[in-house]
């Protein structure tokens, strides 16, 4: 028995470690998480280059000042545990508390604002490459919600094109994106086995594409020139609403109301799939945390009951509408799930959002669990979306995936 039960634990143990790992999604009274590097006040997604500080921010809308820790973990290109210990890519040490938060003020919501600078005096710097992840837990050291950043070091080129798809099928509807890394300086070994690059369209990792590799070799730069591989739904512009101004209706805003909180009823939207494509303008998913007659967004900014509203047609095969942006890390959760309000013919989602400017948008995810972004809001090729190249290489003998390069660009400039 006692040998069933070691070959067993042997067997098991090489699969949990070679586990992908997922991002923790915070519970209800964690609020407004936010990425942040020195050249923007918004909210983005952590893609940083080595020794470049950053600040991780979020709200907790409890009255007691929870205390939380942090802790960081290195990892491969495919999210499994990397082989490096803590003291190969981290100076100093994590598992600290977070002592930098304040209190709201003159808000309706009571809620206490944490902030957390990477270096800091215990953390002192992080010296390698690569994925990572970090987790917040609180007093009783369970997890409250852990999220991933990237640390790069530019040692190749990345050059990024966006392109109408080559596929006549798809023209309306995708963008392609081709890549080309110049390694001039570089040798890389074996690239097809070494060489890993991940495509990122509007700063939203769960629709990422991975795993493709180089079409061909001109000298030492690699290209990536492919008809179906690299290609996206062109999706739609986001919508949009602002409420800096809790007391009044914005932009987006049908009217406010004034309960235990503020409640801000947003316009009833339609379905833009059948109509013809309109630019307007968006922040490509993203939010930003801004108020009027404040002098501190951080904790004077207030929280509004947010009420959307979709006039769509009841979906009876099992499907379900979520509303989602970066505001919520792109989940599909049942805080952000639609449900359908049989008096009003309508969808609607209400849920708690800090004062600011943000994008959003409808998707339909199938009974099986396929994620639809365009069936609500259609796919255009006119589009604007911004796309992030990230390359990754693990030469031969080495212990952990590098990131060795990034190139962004958006279709703006979009061609044939």
């Amino acid at each position: 028995m006692k040998f069933k039960t070691l070959f067993l634990f042997l067997f098991c143990c090489p699969l949990f470690l070679m586990a992908q790992v997922e991002e923790i999604n915070p519970p209800d009274y964690i609020k407004s998480i936010t990425f942040k590097s020195r050249n923007t006040r918004q909210g983005e997604l952590p893609i940083l280059r080595l020794n470049e500080p950053f600040l991780l921010e979020f709200d907790a809308l409890v009255s007691t000042e929870p205390d939380f820790y942090y802790t960081i973990e290195h990892y491969n290109y495919d999210w499994t545990k990397s082989n490096l210990v803590k003291m190969e890519y981290m100076v100093g040490f994590d598992d600290f508390r977070i002592v930098d938060y304040s209190n709201s003020y003159n808000a309706y919501q009571l809620y206490s604002h944490y902030t957390l600078q990477i270096p800091n005096a215990q953390t002192r710097a992080l010296t390698k490459s690569g994925n990572y992840i970090i987790s917040i837990f609180n007093d009783d050291r369970d997890i409250v919600f852990s999220r991933k950043f990237m640390i790069y070091e530019q040692k190749v080129g990345v050059g990024v094109a966006v392109k109408r798809s080559r596929d006549v099928r798809y023209i309306e509807g995708k963008q392609s994106v081709d890549i080309s890394i110049n390694s001039s300086s570089l040798n890389l070994n074996n690239p097809l086995q070494t060489v890993n690059t991940l495509i990122i369209q509007n700063n939203n990792l769960h629709t990422a594409i991975k795993n493709v590799k180089p079409q061909y070799t001109l000298g030492k730069e690699l290209v990536y020139r492919y008809t179906h591989e690299t290609a996206f739904w062109g999706g739609n512009e986001y919508r949009f609403f602002e409420t800096k101004d809790v007391r009044a209706a914005n932009v987006g805003v049908q009217f406010v109301d004034l309960k235990e909180i503020y409640h801000s009823y947003l316009f009833v939207n339609s379905e833009r799939g059948k109509r013809p494509y309109t630019y307007n303008p968006d922040i490509n998913g993203n939010f930003l945390i801004t108020a009027i007659d404040v002098e501190d967004v951080n904790i004077e900014a207030d929280y509004t009951m947010t009420h959307f509203a979709l006039a769509y047609p009841k979906l009876t095969d099992g499907s379900k509408i979520y509303v989602y942006g970066n505001f919520n890390n792109y989940a599909l959760e049942d805080m952000n799930r639609m449900v359908y309000n049989s008096d009003e013919n309508y969808y609607e989602a209400i849920f708690k959002l800090k004062q600011g400017f943000y994008n959003y948008k409808y998707v339909v995810v199938d009974p099986d669990g396929n994620l639809d972004e365009g069936r609500i809001s259609g796919n255009f090729w006119q589009t604007e979306n911004n796309y992030k190249v990230l390359v990754y290489y693990r030469d031969l003998g080495a212990r952990y995936d590098a990131l060795i390069g990034f190139g962004e660009a958006t279709s703006e400039a979009i061609s044939n």
